[in-house]
């Protein structure tokens, strides 16, 4: 573990590598599970705010769970995620034609429809961020279902950090990303 301001990162999203590979997993991480995407505050505005742009692109649980549930969650431990449909899939998922799961918000973005590409913590898997009150843990989320991901980016020789380049930048800034990259250079 290492501290970059007031986040404490762990060596991990360095030294391990990773691409998803959504033709091997089908989006597996949207689908798999016990719980939503997890969200801030400022996501669950924004979701109910881009909600009818996002609606046609839905499937019908998902829009069927969303107006039940709304556009976001508290779980019982006060935490914000994305509802599920039966406990299983999110229900901002939608499948192509090869039955890969992908995201309904993010199609919604590509198509221009809005500004907001999806929840950050979707963005940045597998980093998890986690916040506490004087500092966030940066850590990686090793899932067996990525296998086929870690294998591709051992291959392709991406390391984590720089397959979630824009997430991080996203969530901590150009600055911080900076920092990130020479504590790297010296570790590899």
């Amino acid at each position: 573990m290492f501290q970059l301001g007031k986040t404490i990162v762990s060596e991990a999203i360095i030294e391990k590598d990773f691409v998803c590979n959504l033709s091997a997993c089908k989006g597996a991480c949207c689908i798999d599970g016990d719980a939503g995407a997890p969200l801030t505050k400022e996501e669950t505005e924004i979701l109910k705010d881009i909600y009818p742009k996002v609606k046609p692109f839905l499937r019908q649980e998902g829009i069927d769970v969303i107006e039940a549930q709304g556009t976001s969650v508290t779980t019982v431990f006060d935490e914000l995620e994305t509802p599920l449909i039966n406990g299983a899939d999110c229900a901002y998922v939608i499948f192509d034609d090869k039955n890969t799961a992908l995201c309904a918000i993010e199609e919604a973005y590509n198509q221009g429809e809005v500004d907001w590409k999806k929840p950050v913590s979707c963005h940045l898997y597998p980093i998890r961020v986690k916040d506490y009150t004087e500092f966030s843990a940066v850590n990686y989320d090793k899932w067996e279902i990525c296998d086929d991901a870690c294998s591709l980016g051992k291959e392709l020789q991406v390391p984590v950090y720089k397959f979630v380049k824009e997430a991080l930048i996203r969530k901590f800034g150009e600055d911080w990303y900076s920092e990130l990259e020479k504590v790297a250079e010296t570790m590899r």
